[in-house]
Formats: C-alpha cells, sequence, structure tokens
C-alpha cells in the first residue's frame, strides 16, 4: 500500500530525529511546502558546544534547542519563506516552539506523539493553526 505523503514526511522527522545530540529525547522536524521539503531539524545544544548528556532524571533540558525551532531558524536563514507551509514533527510543540510556529507563518501541524505538557496544540487551535497526531 502506498503510503500518504503525511506518513512519509513524519517518517522523514523521525529519520532526522536520529540526528538529535541530546540524550534526553529525540525529535525531528520537518517543513514542508506543497508536499516538498524546505527545512528540516533536530533537537540539540547550538553549533560548537558540547552534546547535551543527561542521566534520566531530568525533566527537561535547558541547553537543547527545540527541532522546531531548528528548522524555522534554518529556513529564515537561508531565506525560504515558511509562510502556508506545513510542520511534521515527531512530539507535538512545546509552547514555545507554537509561538514560533504562528510567528513563521506554519497553516499546519502534523506530530506522532503527544509531548508532556499539551499548551502548545492548545494554543494552536486557538489561533486556528490545524494540529493532528498522525500515525
Amino acid at each position: 500500500m502506498r503510503p500518504t505523503i503525511h506518513q512519509v514526511l513524519l517518517e522523514a522527522a523521525e529519520t532526522f530525529a536520529q540526528r538529535s545530540t541530546c540524550s534526553r529525547l529525540n525529535v525531528g522536524a520537518v517543513i514542508a511546502k506543497d508536499s516538498r521539503v524546505i527545512s528540516t531539524g533536530y533537537n540539540g545544544v547550538p553549533a560548537g558546544l558540547p552534546h547535551c548528556e543527561h542521566d534520566g532524571t531530568e525533566e527537561s533540558c535547558g541547553k537543547a534547542v527545540h527541532a522546531e525551532a531548528n528548522a524555522i531558524a534554518f529556513a529564515a536563514r537561508n531565506g525560504i519563506s515558511t509562510e502556508g507551509a506545513t510542520l511534521y514533527v515527531t512530539h507535538s510543540p512545546c509552547l514555545d516552539c507554537t509561538k514560533l510556529i504562528i510567528n513563521a507563518g506554519i497553516s499546519s501541524v502534523y506530530y506522532h506523539t503527544h509531548y508532556r505538557s499539551q499548551d502548545g496544540i492548545e494554543l494552536l487551535s486557538k489561533v486556528g493553526i490545524y494540529a493532528a497526531a498522525h500515525r
């Protein structure tokens, strides 16, 4: 059976998550327009810094840049418009990433797994951005 474009792009986000440099949680993101990838990202520390190391007791990582933020930053740095694009991400976005998603003009978000807080998904709904878990 032929996979849907949503399945393919979510699988691409899963593949990019494997590049994560954070040992607590591996997250990947793909931004697409008209079913074509325009940017990708994964979570990890800013370029040039040592990778994150966690012992499993931390609730969050204060050093890592989130996958969604990295994908949006790459697009911005390279002059790629994200207006009307779709974000595919392994985990639902946190509140801070949701604010970036809104201001980047992204129109819909598909994700595999719920993040520990659903504040981001609730805010996306309030502003009319479609967001859905997709498997």
